[in-house]
């Protein structure tokens, strides 16, 4: 199954960042590119962005559509490249009649007061990567040059979720991403997250595939899916304060096949265009785990429109029939849908393999299944 059009599109205004944290899927992993791209977006490809979103929500019909700044760290890109950027997407798309919902995620460091008036502006939702307590944040997310130190980032970060948390600002507050991290005790990572207020929480998997699995697999265990497991026991025993989408979205499926649209999680395919600082479009930055320019496409924003993208023949094409056969006479199927396509490579196989983090997503899922039986 293919894709017939985008609605989400990650745009990366800045391609750089002011942290070093060492698990990141841009800086970290396998590809390269960005070492080759501009800095920031100039205008010419932020001009040539918003009029290739007008022309794809125009011929589709799109109700609505997302528009989330990304980087590297995006607001490193300056207030000025922002308020231009987000002023151009209402005004042009905003015309076609589609909701156009703008978010940005951020590490946090540069959120002042002087960002959200501008991103109030544009009521633009604010999404902050925090993976827990101070220790288990700072192990990972140091500023550059300082990772290892005391010197890390959850104090610049927590004070910027205060301001968020604020009257002020509460309404931009979309919630908060954390990597799992197997050193971080579950519960005491979720209870550090959900002391910000957040109206929600993401937990990422580490990318990983077979030929470079994730820290702490081995045999049969699921280590992931335990810590996994830790956390949907603790957010269910306290009356589900915050919106889990991983959660709800196993919950959702189990119980009719239709999930709240998690990457990692079902056979629908993710309608996710990512536009870089170059207008290279690009598949899902995932793929960086898997090979240097694994996610690229050959195209632009100036050599193809977003239907020219989908069109290309490495599309990645999505829907169980085209897992590999352990998946599809897997009962659990119409619930992990194979997983996320870059945690499948690897073996000599390419992506026909069960995700690397099967045995995980089996024991969340079975777990889940379990404790919301009725």
């Amino acid at each position: 199954m293919r894709l017939s059009a985008f609605d989400q599109f990650v745009v990366k205004l800045h391609s750089r960042c002011n942290l070093a944290c060492d698990y990141c899927y841009v800086f970290e992993l396998r590809d390269t590119g960005w070492r080759n791209r501009p800095r920031t977006m100039p205008a010419a490809v932020r001009e040539k962005t918003v009029a290739r979103m007008t022309e794809h929500v125009r011929r589709h019909g799109l109700r609505r559509v997302r528009v989330i700044l990304h980087g590297g760290e995006p607001l490193l890109a300056g207030t000025a490249v922002i308020d231009d950027f987000a002023a151009s997407v209402r005004r042009t798309v905003g015309a076609t009649g589609a909701r156009v919902e703008l978010a940005v995620q951020t590490n946090g460091t540069l959120l002042t007061d002087a960002v959200l008036d501008v991103l109030h502006r544009h009521d633009m939702c604010v999404g902050v990567s925090l993976d827990g307590d101070a220790e288990g944040h700072d192990r990972h997310r140091g500023r550059r040059g300082t990772r290892g130190t005391s010197r890390g980032s959850h104090a610049q970060v927590t004070a910027a979720l205060a301001r968020l948390d604020s009257p002020r600002h509460r309404r931009l507050f979309g919630g908060l991403l954390c990597t799992v991290d197997l050193a971080n005790p579950p519960r005491q990572t979720y209870d550090a997250l959900v002391a910000h207020h957040p109206p929600a929480v993401d937990f990422l998997l580490p990318h990983a595939t077979w030929d470079a699995p994730p820290a702490g697999r081995s045999g049969t265990r699921a280590p992931y899916g335990d810590w996994l497991c830790e956390v949907f026991d603790r957010w269910d025993a306290t009356g589900r304060p915050v919106r889990v989408r991983l959660f709800e979205s196993v919950i959702d499926l189990i119980r009719s096949g239709v999930g709240a649209g998690v990457e990692t999680l079902g056979a629908l395919p993710a309608a996710v265009a990512v536009i870089e600082t170059d207008g290279a479009l690009v598949w899902t930055d995932s793929l960086n785990a898997v090979a240097d320019g694994a996610s690229h496409t050959g195209a632009t924003i100036f050599s193809h429109s977003f239907d020219g993208v989908l069109a290309l023949p490495d599309a990645p094409e999505h829907g169980i029939g085209t897992l590999c056969p352990t998946c599809r006479s897997c009962p659990l199927v119409d619930v992990c849908g194979g997983g996320l396509r870059a945690h499948r490579h690897g073996r000599g196989r390419g992506f026909a393999n069960p995700s690397v983090y099967c045995l995980d997503l089996t024991r969340l899922i079975r777990h889940i299944r379990h404790r919301t039986a009725t």
